[in-house]
């Protein structure tokens, strides 16, 4: 990562000064808890005394005793869940993680997040047992925990939420457990017996996602960073799961306003935890060009030291692209580049304008102003560029997808937009890339796995159904339901509303399968929600945009359509409250959310306390 040379240096952030404001302790915080106007703005650091009394106030609030974690209580809501409050198990000091070689990664990726607040040492194993991988955690002198559980009948998510608070009723004695065949690349068995814990699955992004449902399973103290003394108790029975939708993600617009690798690693976290499996990286737009193109120097040099509002700008040097892949690999995130052309170009223009059709450069832009730019289509050395900076992009990128935006060339005609988009397709294709693009591409000729990403606020769109006819595949990401840069109300301090404002429950009820007419439901890839950072500047304001309605998407993209419950949602939810808190993830504290008590109110402001983070 190269920021602006000319940009002021800053000193070292402290690890935890963020202000926050207490509720009452009574359920939701009231209005009277959240900050007066212009206090905690976006950007205006609180005074000391107000951080000293919010920390301890959060740390009172994580401290406490936690509330008892039920099996059903996990979001996304998992598929299948079978209770048995006979088998609950409690970590303790002398616990072992004993693992499949070929998934020992996962091992250690989750004695990592339970060692800081148990203190316990939690030692990985390997195990040499054939079958699916397996990882278990059990005391060190015990036996490997199997997956047999003897209790009641099987239950879906949505019917976990009602026998989660008592015994299932009309429940039978039996021995098999819940279905477990099928569950294919991401999905896995998870185990709870008074001996220990057991997940299975057939792949490691399969145990990884497991290990994060077990992760939840704990009280919401397991997020702390120092060793806190609780009963950590694991509720018994069966979990099988698996996700409705092969493509769940979002998206960060790090072009508007760029930000450091530290807090996209920080992002891709935040997706891990909640079973997202790819970051969309908005890497150029208007105002700015933010990854390095060794052979279109000036692309970051020039264009990549702007940003909205003049800011600083920056960019990703090779080595810093390539640690934010391998970082979200490790989790089983892949990472999606967005190279936007024909339009949102200014910054490109500024670089090199003989890209431009005048050939004479366009002064630097700041603002949030649209469909104004685009790289001459009738110019060959046009798509010499196109073709330099996608290969470039999909070498240093693992990932099968390659983005081609597409969006908002409104200055462009229809004929030479056709025409430069069916050319810039076939460039992305010989990389080896399957093209992805927004749903703007759909009159364009296809190519094969062609994937458009849909952003419409109206699902009656007969040229997109027309793309998908042709052989197109869909990601649904409705800008009144999924554009996470809307405001959640009137008054929220950052945001936009030109697709109405998005609620946590706006997020959450709307069906991907069914949402766009003509469309059927096996074109759907998936799901992914989009921020767009014309209004946001920090890690802390993107985290208050994304929580709490990045999981209600993910949900959407992961749990089975007949989980999909909004009163039994928002109750689960608003239990993941204490659990930001206590990790330090900023959040906005929605009055449609039963909260627990003791979670404090969240507010958009700088610093934001970072953890060291490894690859």
């Amino acid at each position: 990562m190269q920021t602006n040379p000319a940009a002021p240096e800053t000193g070292p952030e402290p690890t935890d000064t963020r202000p926050t404001s207490p509720s009452s302790g009574e359920g939701p915080p009231s209005a009277a808890s959240l900050p007066s106007p212009g206090e905690g703005l976006p950007g205006v650091p609180a005074p000391a005394a107000e951080l000293a009394r919010v920390a301890a106030g959060r740390a009172a609030g994580a401290l406490a005793g936690p509330a008892a974690v039920r099996l059903g209580d996990v979001v996304p809501a998992p598929g299948q869940v079978l209770p048995d409050p006979a088998g609950d198990f409690t970590l303790s000091a002398d616990a072992v993680l004993r693992v499949s070689p070929a998934a020992r990664d996962v091992a250690e990726q989750l004695a990592g997040w339970l060692r800081p607040a148990t203190g316990f040492p939690l030692p990985v194993a390997d195990i040499t047992e054939g079958g699916p991988l397996t990882l278990t955690l059990s005391p060190a002198d015990a036996a490997v925990p199997s997956g047999a559980v003897a209790s009641g009948p099987a239950s879906t998510g949505r019917e976990a939420a009602d026998v989660a608070g008592g015994e299932p009723s009309g429940a039978t004695a039996r021995t098999a457990g819940p279905d477990d065949a099928g569950l294919g690349e991401e999905g896995y068995r998870l185990d709870v017996t008074a001996g220990g814990v057991r997940i299975t699955a057939g792949t490691p992004a399969g145990l990884f996602h497991g290990a994060q449902t077990l992760r939840q399973l704990l009280p919401a103290p397991i997020e702390s960073p120092a060793p806190v003394a609780v009963r950590w108790a694991v509720p018994g029975g069966t979990i099988v799961d698996r996700p409705r939708f092969p493509y769940r993600g979002a998206m960060l617009d790090v072009a508007r306003h760029f930000f450091p690798v530290e807090d996209v690693l920080r992002v891709v976290d935040h997706l891990a935890r909640y079973k997202l499996n790819h970051l969309h990286l908005h890497l150029t737009d208007d105002q700015g060009w933010r990854i390095a193109v060794d052979s279109w120097p000036r692309l970051t040099e020039v264009g990549g030291a702007t940003a909205v509002g003049d800011g600083p700008g920056g960019w990703y040097t090779r080595d810093d692209y390539r640690r934010i892949v391998a970082y979200a690999a490790r989790r089983h995130v892949t990472v999606v580049p967005e190279i936007d052309l024909p339009g949102h170009t200014n910054a490109a223009l500024v670089a090199y304008p003989e890209l431009a059709p005048g050939k004479v450069a366009p002064p630097p832009y700041t603002g949030t102003e649209v469909g104004f730019s685009f790289v001459d289509p009738a110019d060959e050395r046009t798509y010499a560029f196109v073709a330099d900076v996608v290969g470039e992009v999909a070498a240093l990128t693992p990932g099968p997808w390659l983005h081609l935006g597409g969006d908002e060339a409104f200055k462009v005609p229809a004929d030479s937009y056709r025409a430069f988009v069916a050319r810039a397709q076939r460039l992305v294709a010989a990389t080896g890339k399957t093209v992805v693009g927004w749903h703007q591409l759909a009159p364009a000729e296809h190519v094969d796995g062609r994937v458009l990403q849909w952003w419409g606020t109206n699902g009656d769109d007969p040229e997109t159904a027309d793309a998908v006819r042709r052989g197109a595949r869909l990601i649904l990401s409705p800008g009144n339901h999924a554009y996470l840069d809307m405001k959640y109300a009137p008054d929220t301090p950052i945001g936009h509303d030109w697709a109405g404002l998005i609620d946590v429950r706006r997020a959450y009820e709307w069906d991907p399968a069914t949402h766009v007419r003509g469309v059927p439901a096996e074109a759907v890839l998936g799901v992914e929600a989009p921020l767009w950072t014309e209004s946001v500047t920090t890690i802390a304001e993107v985290e208050f945009m994304l929580f709490p309605r990045l999981p209600a998407v993910a949900e959407l993209g992961w749990s089975p359509r007949e989980t999909h419950d909004w009163s039994r949602f928002r109750s689960r939810l608003a239990a993941q409250g204490p659990r930001w808190t206590t990790a330090g993830i900023t959040f906005h504290p929605s009055p449609e959310l039963p909260w627990p008590p003791k979670t404090p109110a969240q507010i958009p402001t700088q610093p934001t306390p970072t953890t060291p983070t490894t690859p």
